[in-house]
């Protein structure tokens, strides 16, 4: 018998073995892909657990030290209420390595790039931060935070920030009724869809004014001018510089000159070339402090454009100021969206006169009658009632409200996975049963 006699299978015979060699085939990749699909849903699972471990419950971003007046009396009623929090600045020396917190943990993450690596990859329930433009530059939302919530470096229009500024920011911690009306004008312009507020006050204008309660009096002084642009084409050194600062100086008043912060960065050169040109201390004294109380104090009057420091002055230190005619222009700015002119250059006829080209040679005479002219009194305390709600109260209730959203994210988390497994096994089922 030959060999292709002995290898011989009838017809019948091989077409049920082939049948049966194709359902044992068949068996291990119906086995193997629904095993597939269970270690893909399990792995799935472990690292959405991992992630859901590590979350940090509320953090909160400082990019300068400068800043820390607005976090301090926060961070002081999270640390009362045994909340756990983690500080990240960029800011080396930031005074809250000096603080002796227990539930405060603070980590510095660099500078510019360094930081924004760490942030874009922050795993946090709550994210709290007075930076605008988040999403907008080199700063992107970590698909790992599930909240972020803004705080206003200063108490005035919500408009007044860069383009898209506070646009990708979920909640916002508000001092007034106008700012919740400007960022419901801009979600309806841009079709974004309504988010969280509280209405909390001002936490820094809060403390400034403990301050000033518990300061001695400040003693007999020289009239002295404070000199605080904001900074920008449209700030008071860029268009008046020289003129403005020579004008100041033929008074014969002690001038205190404080730059914006930003100034030493984006106008370097300009200020630079001022204060080498203006470089008698006993005419003109150059202003850095980080924390701006002592020059605010010890000053009669503040001349200014638009910068938030002007309402410190009239509402906090209840003293006047003279603003500039700096033509401002809103092009840059979210102002640019709202068609009536920002409450922040509405209020300032209350507050005192405006500066401008025809009373700038008279500038002695205007310093003098707006000191004595007692009708801004009236304007300072519309100013407060604008804009600074819930006095003395503030801190407490930005704190509240940053829990509040945490416990919403921690409710909904808790909620999720068993919704999310239940979604991901019917999908491993049918594919499996599909396959």
């Amino acid at each position: 018998m030959g060999i292709f006699n002995v290898l011989y299978i009838d017809p019948g015979t091989g077409g049920m073995l082939f049948t049966v060699l194709f359902g044992i085939f068949g068996v291990a990749i119906f086995s193997f892909r629904a095993l597939f699909m269970k270690l893909k849903f399990l792995s799935s699972s472990d690292k959405n657990a991992k992630i859901n471990d590590q979350k940090i419950p509320i953090a909160i971003h400082c990019e300068n030290k400068r800043y820390w007046n607005i976090f301090e009396p926060i961070l002081d009623e999270f640390e009362k209420k045994q909340q756990k929090i983690v500080y990240l600045t960029s800011s080396e020396d930031d005074p809250v390595f000096k603080k002796d917190y227990k539930y405060i943990t603070a980590e510095y993450i660099g500078e510019g790039n360094k930081a924004f690596s760490r942030l874009n990859l922050l795993n946090a329930s709550v994210l709290f931060s007075t930076t605008p433009s988040l999403d907008v530059f080199q700063w992107k939302r970590s698909k790992n935070v599930d909240c972020y919530i803004h705080i206003m470096h200063a108490a005035k229009d919500i408009t007044m920030y860069r383009m898209y500024g506070t646009d990708h920011y979920d909640a916002f911690i508000l001092s007034g009724e106008l700012q919740v009306k400007q960022i419901r004008q801009l979600e309806e312009m841009r079709g974004i869809k309504p988010r969280d507020y509280e209405i909390c006050g001002v936490p820094y204008l809060d403390e400034m004014k403990k301050r000033i309660d518990n300061a001695d009096p400040v003693p007999p002084h020289e009239r002295t001018v404070l000199l605080a642009p904001s900074w920008g084409e449209s700030g008071i050194l860029s268009r008046f510089g020289d003129k403005l600062i020579d004008s100041l100086i033929s008074t014969g008043y002690k001038i205190i000159v404080r730059p914006h912060p930003q100034s030493f960065a984006s106008e370097k050169d300009m200020l630079e070339r001022l204060m080498s040109k203006y470089n008698d201390p006993s005419k003109v004294e150059w202003n850095k402090d980080t924390d701006n109380f002592d020059v605010l104090m010890r000053s009669d009057i503040l001349i200014s454009d638009y910068s938030g420091v002007m309402f410190e002055f009239a509402m906090v230190f209840d003293k006047p100021i003279i603003y500039t005619d700096t033509r401002f222009d809103p092009a840059p700015y979210d102002a640019d969206w709202i068609e009536e002119t920002p409450w922040t250059f509405q209020i300032l006829a209350d507050l005192g006169p405006k500066l401008d080209e025809s009373n700038a040679d008279n500038i002695k005479e205007l310093i003098d009658n707006c000191i004595e002219d007692k009708s801004y009194l009236a304007g300072r305390e519309k100013c407060r009632n604008d804009i600074w709600a819930h006095i003395g109260e503030s801190a407490e209730r930005s704190a509240d409200f940053i829990i509040k959203k945490y416990k919403e994210v921690a409710a909904k988390k808790s909620s999720a996975p068993s919704e999310n497994k239940n979604k991901k096994h019917k999908k491993a089922v049918k594919a499996v049963k599909g396959a």
